[in-house]
C-alpha cells in the first residue's frame, strides 16, 4: 500500500487523524463488549430491549456492526492511497463514527423505537460510507478500485434482508447466510492477496528459499468453486450437493492455502497469523458442508468462519495496519502474540463446543471470555497506537 498522501493542516485529535483509529478502536471494543453482554444473554440471565432474537441479535452485531467498522477503518485509510486524494478526518470522520454507534445502540433497543427506525439507522451507516468512497473514487479517477462499493453494497443489501426476515418470520435466516457468504468472499479476496504478498516480502528478505506460488489459474478456479459453493449453501443449506460442492472447495481452499508457503514464516508472527487465521476458511468449508449432509451441526462450521476466519484475520490485519500508518516497526509484541494465541484457542473452543454438546456450555464461555480478552486487549494495547500521533521517522 503506498503512503497515506500528505495530511491538511489538521489540529484536532489524533485519535481523528485517520480512519483506521476510531473504527479499529471502537470495533475491537464493542466486539469484545458485545460478547460479554452476549454470554448472560445466552444463559438467559440478561435480557436485552432488541426486537431481534436473542440469537439474532448476537449474529447481527457481529456481521453487520464489528464488521462493518473494521472495512471502513480499513477503506478510509486505503481509499486516499488509490486516489491521491486527502483522507477524511476531524469533524466529519467523528460524524461517520456516531452514526456507526447510533446504529448499534438502535439495534439493541429496537424493542422501544420499533424494528423500522432501528433498520433506518443501521442502514444509514453503510449507505454513508459507500457514499463517501464513491465521491473519493470518482473525484480521483481510481475506476478499477470502484469494486469497493460492490463489497459494501452487499453487506448493506443483507442487512437489510436480516432487519426484514426477522421482522416477518421472527428469525433471520438468509440475511445471516448472506452475510457470512460476503464476509467469507471478501476474505478469499483480500487474503489472496496480502498474505501471498506480505509472505513473499518477509521471505525474500529473511528466509530465502520456496515463496507463494503467484496468482493463476488455480487461484481462479479455487475462488470460482468456493462462490458457486457459498450461493448454493444459501439457496439450500440442507441439500447433499451442497455438502459436496462445500467439502470439495474446503479442499481447494486448503490446497490454495498450502502453496502460500505460510510454514516458513515461523519467525514473523504478523505474517504467520494471516495463515493461521485463512487456515479457518478451508476448515469452516469442509464443517459447512458436513453439516450439509446432516453429520454436524451447522454452528461448528459457521463459528470456524466467523470467529475463526472473520475474528483472526480482522485482528491480524487491525494489528499489521495499524503498526504500519502510525511508523512503527512491523513486530508482534509479547502482549499482540498472547492475543492472537487467546483468540484462536477460543475460536476453536467454540467450534468444538459445536462438536461435543456434553462440553458445550464451558467451550462456550470459554470462547466467549477468549473472544472479549482478545478484543478489549487489542483496544488496551494498542490504545496509544490510536490515540497518539504518528511516530517521526
Amino acid at each position: 500500500m503506498a503512503p497515506i498522501p500528505r495530511l491538511r493542516d489538521y489540529k484536532g485529535p489524533a485519535l481523528l487523524s485517520y480512519g483506521f483509529r476510531p473504527f479499529f478502536l471502537f470495533g475491537s471494543l464493542y466486539a469484545g463488549l458485545a460478547i460479554l453482554a452476549w454470554l448472560p444473554v445466552l444463559s438467559g440471565e440478561l435480557a436485552l430491549s432488541t426486537a431481534f432474537a436473542p440469537r439474532d441479535w448476537h449474529i447481527h452485531e457481529m456481521l453487520y456492526g464489528y464488521l462493518p467498522a473494521v472495512i471502513t477503518g480499513f477503506l478510509l485509510t486505503a481509499v486516499p492511497n488509490w486516489t491521491g486524494r486527502m483522507p477524511l478526518q476531524g469533524r466529519p470522520l467523528l460524524v461517520l463514527v456516531l452514526v456507526w454507534a447510533v446504529g448499534r445502540v438502535a439495534v439493541t433497543t429496537s424493542a422501544w423505537i420499533g424494528w423500522e427506525a432501528a433498520a433506518v439507522l443501521d442502514n444509514v451507516f453503510l449507505l454513508l460510507v459507500a457514499a463517501a468512497m464513491g465521491r473519493e473514487i470518482i473525484k480521483g479517477k481510481n475506476w478499477r478500485n470502484l469494486k469497493v462499493l460492490i463489497a459494501l453494497g452487499v453487506l448493506l443489501a443483507g442487512n437489510i434482508l436480516f432487519h426484514i426476515e426477522a421482522h416477518v418470520l421472527g428469525v433471520a435466516d438468509y440475511g445471516i447466510r448472506f452475510g457470512i457468504a460476503a464476509t467469507m468472499v471478501l476474505i478469499m479476496l483480500i487474503g489472496g492477496r496480502i498474505i501471498p504478498s506480505f509472505t513473499r516480502n518477509w521471505l525474500a528478505r529473511e528466509n530465502p528459499g520456496r515463496l507463494p506460488a503467484p496468482f493463476g489459474r488455480f487461484d481462479m478456479a479455487t475462488m470460482v468453486a468456493a462462490g458457486a459453493a457459498l450461493l448454493t449453501w444459501i439457496a439450500a443449506p440442507g441439500w447433499s450437493v451442497t455438502g459436496a460442492a462445500l467439502i470439495v472447495a474446503g479442499a481447494l481452499q486448503a490446497v490454495r492455502l498450502a502453496r502460500w508457503a505460510g510454514e516458513r514464516t515461523w519467525r514473523d508472527r504478523l505474517v504467520l497469523i494471516l495463515h493461521v487465521a485463512y487456515g479457518f476458511v478451508p476448515l469452516g468449508f469442509v464443517l459447512t458442508g458436513l453439516a450439509s449432509l446432516g453429520i454436524l451441526s451447522s454452528a461448528a462450521g459457521i463459528h470456524a468462519w466467523t470467529g475463526g476466519a472473520m475474528g483472526v484475520m480482522t485482528l491480524a490485519v487491525m494489528s499489521r495496519a495499524s503498526l504500519g500508518h502510525t511508523g512503527r516497526a512491523l513486530v508482534a509484541s509479547a502482549t499482540m502474540q498472547g492475543l492472537y494465541l487467546l483468540l484462536v484457542a477460543g475460536a476453536l473452543a467454540r467450534v468444538c463446543a459445536a462438536i461435543h454438546p456434553d462440553w458445550s456450555n464451558l467451550l462456550l464461555h470459554v470462547a466467549g471470555l477468549s473472544w472479549s480478552g482478545a478484543f478489549v486487549g487489542f483496544a488496551l494495547a494498542y490504545w496509544n497506537v490510536f490515540t497518539r500521533p504518528r511516530v517521526a521517522s
